[in-house]
């Protein structure tokens, strides 16, 4: 059995591309969602409401993404977090379009699951990340 400090530090020296967290995975899954989403709002939405949505949850892997090639762990974290904020704002964007009769409630849930299932594995890598000493990354990691 591996200790959570030492299961995230080799969890952390193992992944060598971003690509390569499931996290992330899930992410562009949730873009891919929220694009299909977007599309079959009304017209007088397209930069309102469907820009939003897009521009959230394309924030999310792609901050993840970068948090992942920065040097510091600091800021890795801070990436994450901001990947979260995206996250719940893709939420709320998700609840105005329901509240406004754009898309229908067993819709909205289907995608709040995978916004939930999403925010609870980027808090776990939060979580285990921090458990790590606040170094600099060798380039082997």
């Amino acid at each position: 059995m591996v200790s959570g400090h030492t299961a995230a530090a080799v969890a952390w020296r193992m992944v060598r591309s971003y690509r390569e967290l499931r996290v992330w995975q899930l992410g562009m899954d949730l873009v891919t969602d929220s694009y299909r989403l977007a599309e079959h709002l009304p017209k007088s939405e397209a930069y309102g409401l469907a820009a939003q949505i897009r521009r959230a949850a394309v924030s999310i892997p792609a901050n993840i993404a970068e948090g992942h090639g920065r040097e510091h762990l600091r800021e890795y974290l801070q990436h994450l977090s901001i990947a979260y904020g995206s996250l719940v704002e893709l939420e709320t964007h998700m609840l105005i379009a329901e509240r406004l009769g754009h898309t229908e409630r067993s819709e909205t849930e289907s995608l709040l699951e995978r916004t939930a299932r999403l925010g609870r594995m980027l808090n776990a890598l939060t979580r285990g990340l921090r458990t790590l000493p606040r170094r600099r990354r060798t380039p082997d990691t």
